[in-house]
């Protein structure tokens, strides 16, 4: 949420909703009867967004499994970061365009054809190289 969201007041029925979270949250478990009373008074006590959200930010939204949590969490850690998606997603456009174009002039030509588009691979390996980095650098982060 933004700065001015968090900053507004917060109605009954928003106060209700993260009750509602936090019951379901004792339901499954996750709190403590005496935690979840501390946030109960909270949570009522609460005049803004941010007080609220505050209450509720270490719990999964009701109904996700701790299995579901730490498979969303691998999901997110696996992915990679935006700017090497865009430079896989160039790189194979160029790559699929340069291969098409030497099979139509190798088909189209009786000749022997350099096989040009072979050079892609450089680049293909630097990104690949940057990838792997990435991955390791983003482990050893997840594992500190």
């Amino acid at each position: 949420m933004s700065k001015e969201v968090e900053s507004m007041r917060a109605a009954d029925s928003d106060r209700q909703q993260i009750a509602d979270q936090l019951k379901a949250a004792l339901d499954e478990g996750r709190l403590s009867l005496h935690e979840y009373d501390e946030r109960i008074g909270a949570a009522y006590a609460a005049r803004t967004y941010a007080e609220l959200l505050v209450i509720v930010k270490d719990l999964p939204r009701p109904g996700v499994s701790a299995a579901e949590v730490r498979a969303q969490a691998r999901k997110a850690a696996r992915r990679l970061p935006t700017a090497l998606l865009v430079l896989w997603t160039i790189w194979g456009a160029l790559a699929a365009v340069n291969v098409v174009i030497y099979a139509l002039v190798a088909v189209s030509i009786t000749e022997f054809v350099y096989p040009w588009p072979i050079w892609l691979l450089v680049p293909g390996v630097a990104l690949g190289a940057v990838t792997a980095g990435v991955q390791v650098i983003r482990n050893q982060k997840r594992g500190d």
